[in-house]
């Protein structure tokens, strides 16, 4: 089990307060320190910032998250929490295209087919997982979620930025986003509860990436 969180917005220029949105995904990492013990990476550029708390079990040199990827002219970013099942199949359909590997994980397995197939990769993928994956040329971003939704993926947006985690309380590491409860949430946890509506983050302005779903 890993945990990811971070922070998109590409109209920011997070550069001119490095230390400040640093300092955020600090806070985001301890979090989620539970859910990755063995050590934590943060990665910090002009529109984005991604964290990763890893429970290192496959490539525990060379697989360290976020990870990038510079190729085509662009740079491809992920953080990526998940097994796949299929990677083997998947990187040899990639070397078969002239693609080289640098790590035996299965997250440079998903960065890589995403700078081949583009989000299509999602649909080709076998197991469990929840990832962000970024196109700098392009400036798109994708929160991806497995089909039975085993990874839990939840999402704010706050003034054109969303801010997003493996656990809600990762999005509460971000200053502006307070936990509130309105109407909506209150009728979750007193009508529904224990059960909860997919999609619905309980908290007010909190969303939850649906099962085989991903947002653009």
């Amino acid at each position: 089990m890993c945990g990811i969180s971070g922070f998109i917005n590409l109209k920011e220029n997070y550069l001119y307060k490095w230390e400040e949105y640093d300092e955020i995904l600090k806070k985001m990492c301890k979090e989620l320190y539970h859910r990755g013990p063995d050590e934590n990476g943060r990665l910090l550029t002009r529109n984005y910032g991604l964290a990763h708390t890893r429970l290192a079990i496959i490539d525990i040199d060379k697989g360290k998250q976020p990870m990038e990827l510079k190729a085509n002219n662009t740079t491809y970013s992920i953080v990526y929490n998940g097994e796949i099942y299929n990677t083997n199949e998947l990187r040899n359909d990639l070397k078969s295209k002239g693609w080289m590997f640098e790590t035996t994980s299965d997250t440079e397995v998903i960065l890589i087919g995403f700078a081949e197939y583009g989000i299509e990769i999602a649909s080709k993928l076998n197991g469990i997982f929840a990832f962000m994956v970024v196109n700098s040329k392009t400036k798109t971003a994708f929160l991806v979620r497995d089909q039975v939704g085993v990874k839990p993926l939840y999402f704010s947006v706050w003034d054109e930025t969303v801010i997003f985690s493996s656990e809600i309380k990762g999005i509460f590491a971000y200053p502006q986003i307070k936990p509130e409860i309105d109407n909506n949430g209150l009728n979750e946890v007193l009508s529904i509860g224990p059960a909860k509506t997919y999609g619905n983050g309980v908290f007010k302005g909190i969303d939850e990436v649906k099962p085989g779903h991903f947002v653009k």
